[in-house]
């Protein structure tokens, strides 16, 4: 009899293991038919045989002498989206009796190779942990696998797309199809220090200077452009003797910096309606012709915002990777930053946060106005459905349909998604892997996570509690910001991506930036092809006339 940190269902609890019926390294059968997967950290998790399927068990090896391989982002055995293919792998080994090659590729030339193996028809990769933006590239041509026959099988782990909001469903799946295992869960939401806005004194000098209640935490953007200014330039943290910043942005060239522009455009250029249609819920393309929307009114608005916001921070910031305006932000030193649900996770990590405890989340702001696509005006927001959004890659396992083990690499792909496993993931922040499920969202929240789970695993529970309440506010936001992912959607967003640096470097006026991508997005659907580009766009975003 042993004492272990086990996670049944998403919970974490201190738990006494039943005697063994077998034991290896990293798994252990129990007799009551429970299984160890004991981490390489010591950390074990809890499931079940049932969850486990049942091509797995005691000395059983299903794949043994099966050779596999996966991309992934580099980053290695700590990395974001690597670190757990890292950490799972002794534990598929052992069960599987197969080997896995974990094949890091640097992200500008991840996409690339993915895609020189998929047109060759070589299958070099069984599968490849894929942005959600990269499926219009790789379903609709065939070269995907579909898994929902394996889901339905019960021969391999189990976990469910029930399990995630119909935001992020729509991005593992096709027309209905299967065709992504659960894995991340990406959105952007907006994290705060609290005690700076509930400070009475700056709430004081705030009144003074603006003339309205500070709020906490701001419900438009035009109050959180406000808010930076008031706090940008002053010593307001005290931790050193540096001046602080309103809002931290990632703005690198190459990186990741173009979805701060989609995140916050999104309430100044979407127009809410019950459906997608032609001016209704549409923010890339006009879906009836394919022409860019990307430089419409409130794109444009958007990005002049963005500009001034950007004056709230540090100038350097236009040349920072996510990881560096993070730790401004995990230092202390910025009141905002609105980004991926990594950072929440990480405020947890001591050894990197000085703001354990007083790092807040909500959903995003709203533009107090927007640019009404139906009547070609700005109109007040007044009780606006909340934008939700899905920006970013949501990384996770597709099956490449050359593969030669199909079976084996889904043996792997979904041991990441069963409940224990996908848990463990959400609570550390180190992992990349971001909450969105339902088991992850606390039960007063509509989950059936509860709050000592992540107490347990070193949460703050207030930090925690906010951060998981701003997720699920986003994720099922009434009005969701449409999901690129059509054939192009890498060239789409990297021409737009130079664009957006040269407007906030001051090369290029927002104007400019964002006409000159509507020109080269025309040239790129020209080049590919309007009327497939029509067909294939009206069914990633859902349009219905």
């Amino acid at each position: 009899m042993r004492a272990s940190l086990a996670l049944m269902g998403g919970a974490a609890v201190l738990a006494l293991a039943a005697a063994p019926a077998a034991a290896g390294e990293y798994v252990t059968w129990h007799d009551d038919g429970t299984v160890d997967l004991v981490m390489e950290d010591g950390t074990t998790l809890k499931t079940s045989r049932d969850e486990l399927g049942g091509l797995f068990g005691p000395d059983q090896k299903p794949f043994e002498g099966t050779e596999i391989s996966i991309t992934v982002n580099s980053g290695g055995p700590k990395g974001g989206i690597s670190g757990p293919m890292h950490s799972f792998r002794p534990i598929w080994e052992e069960l599987s009796g197969g080997k896995l090659n974990i094949v890091e590729l640097p992200f500008a030339e991840h996409y690339t190779k993915m895609m020189l193996d998929l047109r060759n028809g070589t299958g070099q990769y069984d599968a490849f942990m894929v942005g959600a933006f990269w499926y219009g590239d790789i379903v609709p041509a065939g070269y995907a696998y579909a898994i929902d026959e394996l889901m339905d099988s019960g021969d391999f782990p189990s976990w469910t797309y029930d399990d995630m909001p119909p935001s992020l469903k729509a991005l593992y799946t096709w027309k209905g199809e299967g065709f992504g295992t659960l894995n991340d869960a990406d959105g952007q939401v907006l994290y705060y220090r609290k005690s700076v806005l509930e400070n009475p004194e700056h709430q004081a000098a705030f009144k003074q200077e603006y003339g309205y209640d500070l709020p906490s935490p701001p419900k438009t953007w035009q109050q959180l452009l406000d808010i930076s200014r008031h706090f940008n330039g002053k010593n307001w943290d005290a931790n050193d003797s540096e001046a602080d910043s309103g809002t931290v942005l990632h703005l690198k060239v190459g990186e990741q910096g173009h979805y701060h522009f989609q995140s916050l455009s999104a309430s100044f250029a979407v127009t809410p309606g019950e459906k997608v249609d032609r001016t209704h819920n549409v923010y890339w393309f006009d879906p009836i012709d394919m022409k860019p929307l990307i430089n419409s009114p409130g794109h444009l608005r958007a990005l002049e915002f963005l500009q001034e916001l950007h004056g709230t921070g540090p100038s350097a910031q236009v040349g920072w990777s996510l990881g560096e305006a993070w730790d401004y932000f995990l230092r202390g030193k910025a009141v905002f930053v609105f980004s991926w649900g990594d950072v929440g996770a990480l405020c947890q990590d001591t050894t990197r946060s000085n703001i354990q405890g007083d790092c807040a989340a909500a959903v995003l702001p709203m533009s107090d106005e927007y640019y009404d696509m139906e009547k070609k005006s700005f109109v007040k927001a007044e009780d606006r459905p909340q934008v939700g959004n899905t920006t970013g890659g949501s990384w996770h396992g597709v099956i490449s349909n050359f593969s030669a083990n199909p079976e084996a690499t889904y043996s792997f792909l979904s041991l990441m998604a069963i409940r224990p496993a996908s848990m463990w993931n959400a609570q550390h922040g180190w992992t990349g892997v971001d909450p969105g499920y339902s088991y992850q969202f606390l039960e007063e929240q509509g989950g059936t996570a509860k709050i000592e789970d992540y107490v347990d695993a070193g949460w703050s529970a207030e930090d925690a509690s906010s951060y998981l309440q701003a997720y699920r506010d986003n994720f099922y936001a009434p009005t969701m910001l449409t999901y690129l992912r059509i054939p192009g959607t890498f060239e789409y967003w990297d021409i737009l991506d130079k664009n957006l640096s040269a407007a906030m470097s001051g090369a290029k006026t927002a104007k400019e930036a964002l006409d000159d991508t509507a020109t080269s997005w025309e040239q790129v659907t020209e080049r590919i092809g309007r009327e497939k580009q029509i067909e294939d766009y009206q069914a990633a975003i859902g349009f219905e006339g």
